[in-house]
């Protein structure tokens, strides 16, 4: 079992951004009766999500978040020593998506940046690198991006998935915490290669890079695979978490869940008894947005924040890959929560 604790980093702050532009589903779709539409909103939990035009990719979201991240907490771009970029809607094959992020926000030739090719679970996945590289190596600061066009990937055709996705980006700043107590973050990390093809796109990479059917270069997902799935493997994975952590789950202030769709979730919750308080959903404005609805779900879940203590948060992603994960990290009062449209 992939698990980890690490003790002394922090969450600066997270902002996450938005296009500006909204899909309304039961108004905007053509391509479904009225009535079709109405029943996948009433069960995915999706009414509206924001969607990018052909111009806008992963790096304009993720760079804008990160620059506005950046400038709130005045930070020099010399001061950075790495960022991380998870992605499954790069700009480019090559050069790798970090390296154009890096090139808005005019970090310093010292700053490492590379991409990680994870969706869903992508979000504990990146905090544990980037707390890993601040334990590990000489290196103090680290922009954490995460960012997703999924409404891109999608067929207008398909019911099952064309409803459900939004597009965002996000970007998170990870430093030493330097503290006489420093808190413990703790991390488990799984994987189920079997799974591998129930959300795939077939078409366009190197496997069949120029197919004849273009439909094979946009998402196909094996609905009642990954609900399967999803119900099996999730409520073990907060059950391990909390255990490892020693800790139970009336310790915890939040359950910070991909938001994958409102009825998975709401069956997650009353499977293992989360309280809904506990488990912000923010899928009515913003659709699926892959594994940066994590931190959406942070900057736009109206936490209830206190000004004397850290929010103590399990986040969660699962999905494709098929990956599960899990981050139970501290928020301190001071770290910076904000939220942008492009």
């Amino acid at each position: 079992m992939a698990k980890a604790s690490i003790s002394g980093c922090k969450i600066a702050g997270i902002c996450t951004s938005v296009p500006s532009r909204c899909f309304d589903n039961i108004k905007d779709t053509s391509e479904f009766t009225e009535g079709e539409v109405k029943k996948v909103v009433a069960l995915a939990g999706v009414s509206t999500r924001r969607v990018v035009d052909e111009k806008t990719c992963s790096s304009d979201l993720c760079s804008a978040a990160a620059r506005s991240l950046i400038d709130s907490l005045k930070w020099g771009p010399d001061s950075i020593d790495a960022l991380i970029m998870v992605t499954q809607t790069p700009d480019y094959f090559l050069p790798q998506t970090s390296s154009l992020i890096h090139k808005h926000l005019k970090l310093s030739q010292n700053c490492a940046a590379f991409d990680v090719g994870l969706g869903c679970s992508g979000y504990p996945y990146g905090l544990w690198l980037a707390s890993m590289m601040l334990k590990t190596g000489n290196l103090s600061r680290i922009i954490l991006c995460h960012g997703d066009t999924p409404a891109r990937y999608t067929h207008n055709s398909d019911r099952s998935v064309s409803l459900l996705f939004g597009d965002a980006g996000s970007a998170t700043a990870v430093e030493l915490e330097n503290s006489e107590n420093p808190g413990k973050w703790f991390y488990m990390l799984h994987t189920d290669s079997n799974g591998y093809d129930d959300m795939i796109i077939e078409g366009g990479a190197f496997r069949e890079r120029f197919p004849e059917e273009q439909r094979r270069c946009f998402l196909r997902m094996k609905g009642a695979n990954v609900f399967n799935f999803t119900l099996k493997r999730v409520p073990a994975l907060i059950s391990d978490t909390l255990q490892f952590a020693k800790l139970e789950m009336e310790e915890i202030d939040y359950f910070i869940l991909h938001q994958s769709n409102q009825f998975i979730m709401r069956h997650l919750a009353n499977k293992i008894n989360l309280p809904l308080n506990k488990v912000p959903m923010i899928l009515k404005e913003y659709g699926n947005t892959g594994g940066c609805s994590v931190p959406l779900t942070i900057t736009k879940g109206k936490l209830n924040r206190s000004q004397d203590k850290p929010l103590k948060m399990m986040l969660v992603g699962y999905g494709v890959g098929l990956s599960w994960a899990s981050a139970l990290i501290s928020l301190n009062p001071e770290a910076i929560l904000s939220h942008i449209e492009l």
